[in-house]
């Protein structure tokens, strides 16, 4: 995956479209991960379309329903070994 600063981005973007041909583009700003550049083709492919996880499991159709699960038995603190 290609890198750009965002300086790099502001002063050249068609070398960001470019690069994009090839994959996913991150522009950085002040050295953090901020944007990702993509072809729209591969936006679209990616499934969501911009939705949201909530988005993606509502159902206006399904209604309400009870979800009681299951207890996990309390067996207490557990010790913990670290290697």
């Amino acid at each position: 995956m290609k890198h750009m600063t965002s300086r790099e981005f502001n002063h050249d973007i068609g070398k960001a479209k470019r690069a994009a041909e090839e994959g996913p583009v991150i522009v950085t700003d002040r050295g953090r991960p901020a944007y990702v550049l993509l072809k729209y083709e591969d936006y679209r492919k990616s499934g969501t379309n911009g939705l949201t996880m909530f988005d993606l499991l509502y159902d206006p159709e399904a209604g309400d329903f009870d979800f009681d699960p299951p207890r996990l038995q309390d067996s207490g603190p557990r010790s913990v070994e670290f290697d």
